[in-house]
């Protein structure tokens, strides 16, 4: 089944929530592209976290193109919640952001900063985009930085979009 965008599921809308579950954390003593400061990052506790906010699109099938409930999305916004238990990282879902070609994708945006979109996500990519949000709280130039990021996230970009004050005519 092939779907094209602005085709949404049918169904009860799944309201914004806060994280709040028990999660995984990427495992930096494996992950030798992190570096000392990313492991201070990623580690938690930073208040710039609250500026960022990761938002999923919970209507994203599956790569059979599935229409079963709970959808690949929403599961993988389901664990992406999870990913940030306990941090001040926004996690929000919307019905359609429209990459319905490149399948489970989400977007990653901090007030003033570019915002980013990636595809090609799994279910289970919920730490590698807590881990994105958290590069990009720590950014000083409002760009999630390549070094220390999460490979889906490096595969996966699918636009970088610049903030509206960066615009000239």
């Amino acid at each position: 089944m092939t779907r094209e965008p602005g085709d949404l599921p049918s169904g009860t809308k799944e309201s914004d929530r806060l994280a709040g579950f028990p999660g995984k954390e990427p495992d930096l003593e494996r992950d030798s592209s992190f570096s000392a400061e990313t492991a201070d990052i990623l580690s938690g506790g930073d208040d710039s976290l609250a500026g960022v906010t990761v938002i999923v699109c919970s209507s994203c099938r599956d790569e059979t193109g599935s229409d079963a409930y709970p959808r690949a999305g929403a599961r993988l916004a389901d664990d992406t919640r999870q990913a940030a238990s306990g941090e001040k990282i926004r996690i929000r879902t919307v019905e359609c952001l429209g990459n319905c070609k490149r399948r489970l994708s989400a977007a990653i945006l901090r007030d003033g900063c570019w915002s980013y979109v990636f595809g090609d996500l799994s279910m289970t990519s919920g730490a590698d985009l807590v881990a994105g949000a958290k590069l990009f709280a720590t950014s000083t130039d409002g760009l999630i930085p390549w070094r220390g990021r999460p490979d889906s996230l490096k595969r996966g970009l699918v636009a970088r979009i610049p903030p509206l004050d960066l615009l000239k005519d």
